[in-house]
C-alpha cells in the first residue's frame, strides 16, 4: 500500500488544564503534521492514551482528526486490545469510511501464546472492511509477536498488509525483511532505529517525535528511502537527543512537552501517567528553541 509508506505519526491527544480534550490544540497539531509533510496520520494509538479515555471521548478524537484533515492525508485508526470478540464487534459496526487501515496491537495482558496471537489476529482479518496492520510492542504488552508468527498472518490474509514493529529488534526486524511477502510492508514503530530499518528495506515508520518535527523527520526518512543515507542520518544524529528525552519519563509526556515548548498544546497527561518534570521540560524547551530556525 503506497499510502503507508513513509512517515506517519501516532496523534497525541491534547488536554487542557482542566484534563478535558482540547479539540483546538488537536486541529493545530494535525495542521503542523500535514504541513510539515509527513505522509499519513494514526489516530487512537498509544500515544492518544485511549486508555485513559472514555468512549464518548474517543469518538470526539476521531471526529475532530476527520474534520481537521480534510481528507488532506490518508488517516489510520487504532483498533486493538485483549478482548478478542470485542474488537470484532466494532470491526463489524464502525464506520471506517475514513480510514485507509485499522492498526490493531497484539494482546496485551492476557500474555498469548503464539498460536493464541494468530488466532486473534485471524478473528480480527475475516471481520475487518479495511486492511489491517499489525502492532508488535513487547514492552507493552509482554508478549513478543515473533517474526514467525507474522509471516503466517501475512501469507494468510490478504488484507494483513503491514506491521509496526517495535520490539527495539534490527536483527528481528531484519528476520521479518528476509522472509515476507513482496508486498508486505514492515513500518518501524522506534523512532530511533527507524532509519536503519528504512535502509534494511522497511517502508517507512509511524513515529512520535515526527508530529513535533514533522518537516526534519519524515524529509530523513524520504532521504533513508531514495538511499541518501549520509544527509538522512545527519537529521538522525541531529535529533537523536531528542528522541531520547521525549521518551526519558514515558510517552507522551515528552512528546507533550514538545508541543508546550512550540505552543501548540498543553502538556497535561492523564493519570497514571505525569507530566515530565522541570528538568526534563527545561532540557526540551532548550532543544526545540535552537531547532526553531
Amino acid at each position: 500500500m503506497q499510502s503507508l509508506i513513509g512517515t506517519g505519526v501516532a496523534l497525541v491527544t491534547p488536554f487542557k488544564e482542566d484534563f478535558s480534550i482540547d479539540t483546538e490544540a488537536l486541529q493545530r497539531i494535525v495542521n503542523f503534521s500535514v504541513d510539515g509533510g509527513v505522509e499519513y496520520l494514526v489516530v487512537m494509538g498509544t500515544t492518544a492514551e485511549n486508555a485513559t479515555l472514555t468512549q464518548d471521548e474517543k469518538e470526539l478524537v476521531i471526529t475532530t482528526v476527520i474534520n481537521a484533515n480534510k481528507g488532506r492525508l490518508p488517516l489510520v485508526l487504532g483498533v486493538g486490545g485483549n478482548n478478542t470478540m470485542q474488537i470484532v464487534e466494532e470491526l463489524k459496526t464502525r464506520d471506517f469510511s475514513a480510514f485507509e487501515a485499522i492498526l490493531s496491537v497484539s494482546p496485551y495482558y492476557n500474555r498469548p501464546t503464539q498460536e493464541g496471537i494468530y488466532q486473534h489476529f485471524k478473528a480480527i482479518a475475516e471481520a475487518s472492511p479495511i486492511p489491517v496492520i499489525l502492532y508488535n510492542v513487547p514492552g507493552r504488552t509482554s508478549s513478543n509477536m515473533l517474526p514467525s508468527t507474522v509471516i503466517r498472518l501475512a501469507n494468510d490474509f490478504a488484507n494483513v498488509v503491514a506491521i509496526k514493529e517495535a520490539a527495539g529488534d534490527l536483527v528481528q526486524a531484519m528476520q521479518l525483511l528476509k522472509n515476507k511477502p513482496s508486498d508486505f510492508l514492515v513500518i518501524s514503530g522506534d523512532d530511533m532505529i527507524a532509519l536503519s530499518i528504512i535502509l534494511a528495506g522497511g517502508s517507512g515508520v509511524i513515529s512520535v517525535i515526527g508530529q513535533g518535527f514533522p518537516k526534519e523527520f519524515s524529509e530523513m526518512i524520504r532521504l533513508g528511502l531514495n538511499r541518501k543515507v549520509n544527509e538522512a542520518f545527519k537529521t538522525q544524529y541531529f535529533l537523536s537527543d531528542c528522541i531520547d528525552m521525549i521518551f526519558e519519563q514515558g510517552n507522551p509526556a515528552g512528546i507533550k512537552q514538545v508541543f508546550k515548548s512550540l505552543g501548540i498544546a498543553e502538556n497535561v497527561v492523564r493519570l497514571p501517567l505525569v507530566a515530565a518534570d522541570e528538568s526534563l521540560a527545561n532540557r526540551i524547551d532548550e532543544f526545540v528553541k535552537k531547532s526553531i530556525k
